[in-house]
């Protein structure tokens, strides 16, 4: 282009000082375009494409992380293609959301990285001036926030938002060894070792298993194991009545680890033989996770939702007066009936039933939880639209179980979602045009 313009300047009729200024200016745009390298591309995706400078900021920024967490870097030209990689494969999702309509406004963008300063302990301000003191662009930022609060959006809508959990495969989980591993927390062991001499001959070897069998048979019979141990054990803790304490099941010895995760408490192994000679263990004791003992709530509302025909000053004032007949004596269900637009709950007198900590939105369990037994709240919003509460009553529950079956629910769904994520993906690539120009130059 700049020779091309050298060529039309002798056409041009140049005098004096014109002259001299264009001939300035073009040797300085010349000298610039010298030293200042150009951007290129690097990767055609479909119809987009994939720039130099944006691989270099992302490479820096990957660098940075892995610097922090001590993680070795690997060598440049393997840590470019994967960096890349995963620039192509957010610029086929992107794409991909931009079809689907999904728009991430600034008021969700400006409330996600208020946020994100909030977390850091540091204002607005102060968060923009230490990015930028960093040397990243703060509107650069923003478009990174954008970009990922878009991505999770259509990983939800096209993934996450599929994936099931059956109560079937909870069930399955909870039963097998696999979860025994994952949440049992700690097994209580007692053991006896019967010895063989070192090198022992086959009729030892049988002899020290008879006598494993009848020890073992005594134990069944009734037993106390402690005494056995103390009298019959070669093991190092005989002293304590065979006692190896509580074990983590991760922890448990490789001897034993075949074999305790299918015995319930109280059960006792067959001989287990080893080359020092054969063993009994017990299952003395099982602690599984602790009892989550949690403060549950019983309450009933009545929800005001917004609309066009509703604004929130009008909703606030409807559910004050409403508030004002239930304490002058009208009865909440009657009125929760007639009024409430939470349409679930509202034919049961706007009864939410027993609700444990997090169950509902943050606003509606800080206002129920200020309450007292019998206490009305005054109208708060939520995300729903406004309401009051009643608090009927309160209770210790014991949610172990419930709390069990939720980890399980969590590790399938994680299960499910990575493998799903995974296929999703690859699938979306394989459809995709993308052409690499990393290697080129």
């Amino acid at each position: 282009m700049i020779f091309n313009f050298f060529k039309q300047v002798p056409r041009l009729i140049l005098t004096g000082c014109a002259s001299a200024c264009l001939l300035y200016t073009l040797l300085h745009v010349t000298s610039v375009l010298a030293y200042v390298p150009l951007d290129r591309i690097i990767a055609v995706v479909n119809e987009d494409v994939i720039m130099q400078s944006e691989l270099e900021l992302k490479l820096r920024t990957v660098r940075g992380q892995m610097q922090q967490q001590g993680k070795s870097l690997p060598p440049t030209s393997i840590l470019e293609r994967q960096v890349l990689d995963s620039l192509i494969q957010n610029r086929i999702q992107l794409q991909l959301a931009e079809r689907a309509g999904i728009r991430v406004d600034d008021e969700t963008l400006n409330r996600t990285i208020s946020n994100i300063a909030a977390e850091n302990k540091v204002s607005l301000s102060e968060f923009r001036d230490i990015l930028e003191g960093d040397g990243y662009s703060y509107e650069q930022f923003r478009e990174d926030i954008r970009n990922e609060i878009t991505l999770t959006q259509l990983r939800k809508r096209q993934v996450e938002n599929r994936i099931n959990v059956t109560e079937k495969e909870i069930d399955n989980f909870l039963s097998n060894q696999e979860f025994q591993g994952n949440v049992q927390a700690e097994v209580r062991l007692s053991h006896i070792l019967l010895s063989m001499p070192t090198a022992p001959t086959k009729e030892e070897i049988e002899q020290v298993k008879l006598m494993a069998e009848s020890v073992r048979a005594d134990l069944l019979a009734g037993a106390d194991f402690a005494e056995i141990a103390k009298t019959v054990s070669d093991g190092q803790n005989a002293d304590n009545g065979g006692d190896l304490g509580w074990r983590k099941m991760d922890q448990l010895p490789s001897l034993f680890s075949e074999y305790v995760p299918d015995m319930s408490k109280g059960d006792i192994s067959e001989p287990i033989q080893s080359p020092s000679g054969f063993h009994l263990i017990q299952v003395a004791d099982i602690k599984s996770d602790e009892k989550t003992i949690v403060e549950q709530t019983h309450a009933r509302h009545i929800l005001v939702k917004l609309d066009q025909l509703t604004n929130a000053e009008q909703a606030k004032n409807k559910l004050e007066q409403l508030r004002q007949r239930i304490v002058n004596g009208d009865d909440f269900a009657r009125l929760a009936k007639g009024n409430s637009d939470d349409t679930v709950s509202a034919i049961n007198g706007g009864d939410l039933g027993w609700n444990s900590p997090g169950q509902l939105v943050p606003e509606f369990q800080r206002e129920m939880d200020a309450l007292q037994p019998g206490e009305i709240s005054q109208p708060f919003p939520s995300n729903y639209g406004w309401h009051i509460v009643q608090v009927l009553e309160r209770r210790s529950h014991d949610s172990t179980e419930s709390v069990k079956r939720g980890k399980a629910r969590a590790i399938i769904f994680k299960r499910k979602l990575n493998e799903a994520m995974q296929n999703w993906a690859r699938e979306l690539r394989d459809e995709a045009y993308v052409e690499y120009r990393l290697d080129e130059f």
